[in-house]
């Protein structure tokens, strides 16, 4: 496959550069490439969680212990002491606890799920690819003039370099809808979770082998 390569300011450089079939043309109706996906991006986000939620149970809340009233005869339910969950301010049943979201998956399902993504997202028209740029000095202006360019100015934006440039790093990091990232680091979660996926020229090599 070849797509046209692009300057900053939008205009077609006349070059092309040829993304890799296998990363960006595959064929989705084989396999169970939706059920990739779904294991990969369940894997991603349950290892962002903290799992950190917890309540206290009967047990844990401090109140006294005293029985409240007579166990028979009072015409309601047993509820012995303050503490109990029937109770404002009592134990919670069955509540959170502690617990560790992470799961695991090896490295040749998170390689597909990552070609299957980028292949949905050349299917969407949703990848540009842009010739290297840099920015003299960290300036938000500076991204924002390229995403007007490119009429991204209100779509989440990725972009996508070879490795890490600062400078451009820290013009989009006060951008809400826009992103960098190395494109070692890619997942199948953030190719799909933005509306544009900009490459510079750089990275195409690097993306091609996944």
């Amino acid at each position: 496959m070849e797509v046209a390569v692009y300057n900053i300011k939008g205009e077609d450089t006349g070059r092309k550069v040829v993304l890799n079939d296998e990363v960006f043309a595959r064929d989705l109706s084989e396999g169970n490439a939706e059920h990739t996906l779904y294991l990969d991006v369940k894997q991603y986000l349950g290892n962002q969680r903290q799992g950190t939620h917890k309540s206290k149970e009967r047990s844990e809340v401090s109140g006294s212990t005293r029985k409240l009233g007579r166990q028979k005869g009072g015409g309601g339910a047993r509820r012995g002491d303050i503490n109990s969950p029937l109770l404002r301010g009592g134990g919670t049943v069955f509540g959170p606890r502690p617990r560790d979201y992470r799961s695991k998956l090896n490295k040749k399902q998170k390689a597909l799920a990552r070609r299957i993504a980028m292949t949905a997202r050349a299917n969407d028209k949703k990848i540009i690819v842009v010739e290297n740029f840099t920015f003299e000095a960290p300036r938000t202006k500076d991204y924002m003039a390229i995403a007007k360019n490119f009429k991204l100015a209100d779509k989440k934006v990725l972009l996508v370099f070879n490795g890490l440039d600062r400078n451009v790093f820290l013009s989009v990091r006060n951008v809400p809808n826009a992103m960098m990232a190395q494109a070692k680091d890619l997942n199948a979660y953030a190719i799909l979770n933005n509306d544009a996926l900009m490459l510079t020229e750089g990275s195409v090599d690097v993306v091609n082998q996944f």
